[in-house]
């Protein structure tokens, strides 16, 4: 598949920072490209579907320009196409990097989400887990540090507050997630030397589509609602805009002492 991306004008005296959200077609990676475009950053939305993403960029409701969001001057760029091929997280930072000559945040975002008990597990129902939740966010980070390295760079992972508990019967998803914060940790010592930071956040239960993208039927959503809720001591589902604001926060100039970090957004799930 062939992307194409275009430089528009800047919109202050100094550049604009760039980001790449993953996952950026709904609820979280949606969220968090549009707080980062309401800062002023050119964001790139990058997803398997346009359709979503050029909903990303449009904003609430608004039609895209090209100036971006209203708010803050900033730019969604979407970006379709599947991160988990040969190459493609390659592509993906060669052409970021090559249209605006810089990189400054990559928000490790897309995830699979897949459940089971063990015994139910094969092979090849484990392998997108893996491509996606964990050797994507691995390659893309791999190709991004050069470029972070220039900017004093920012590596956002989202992994899951329910992934510091046992998972029975979702073992392998969260396993992926708690690999990542693994990972987190790993790369916030490894590239501190070289001026970059690598941070997650760990949201909890959060009102996304995503067990209606897994074909769950509404009763199910409903009952995998309640038990979120009532395992929640602020006792409500959270919103994608609430882990945004953690994600940007982490990311912003103003948390350059802050690496290695895991903040958990679930409203005390973790705790409770």
């Amino acid at each position: 598949m062939e992307h194409t991306m275009s430089a528009g004008p800047e919109t202050s005296g100094q550049q604009s920072r760039v980001v790449i959200v993953t996952g950026a077609g709904t609820g979280i990676g949606r969220a968090t490209a549009r707080a980062f475009a309401a800062e002023g950053a050119r964001v790139v939305a990058v997803g398997r579907r346009a359709e979503p993403l050029e909903e990303t960029a449009a904003g609430a409701g608004r039609p895209r320009t090209g100036a971006g969001t209203e708010s803050g001057g900033g730019e969604i760029i979407p970006y379709a196409g599947d991160i988990t091929p040969d190459g493609a997280p390659d592509e993906l930072v060669r052409q970021v990097a090559g249209t605006y000559g810089r990189l400054d945040v990559l928000v490790n975002n897309a995830g699979v989400v897949g459940d089971g008990a063990l015994g139910t597990y094969t092979k090849e129902r484990m392998a997108p887990l893996l491509a996606t939740n964990l050797v994507a966010p691995v390659l893309l980070t791999q190709e991004a540090v050069p470029h972070l390295e220039r900017t004093g760079g920012v590596v956002v992972n989202l992994s899951t507050s329910v992934g510091q508990r046992a998972w029975p019967g979702n073992s392998v998803y969260a396993a992926t997630k708690t690999g990542l914060e693994l990972l987190t940790r790993s790369w916030a010592v490894e590239l501190a030397p070289r001026g970059i930071r690598v941070v997650a956040v760990a949201p909890g239960a959060i009102d996304t589509p995503i067990a209606l993208h897994q074909g769950w039927p509404p009763e199910r959503r409903r009952a995998l609602r309640m038990w979120q809720i009532d395992h929640t001591p602020l006792g409500r589902i959270g919103c994608p805009e609430e882990v945004a604001w953690a994600v940007t926060r982490l990311a912003a100039p103003s948390a350059s002492f802050v690496t290695g970090v895991v903040l958990p957004v679930d409203g005390g799930a973790v705790v409770g």
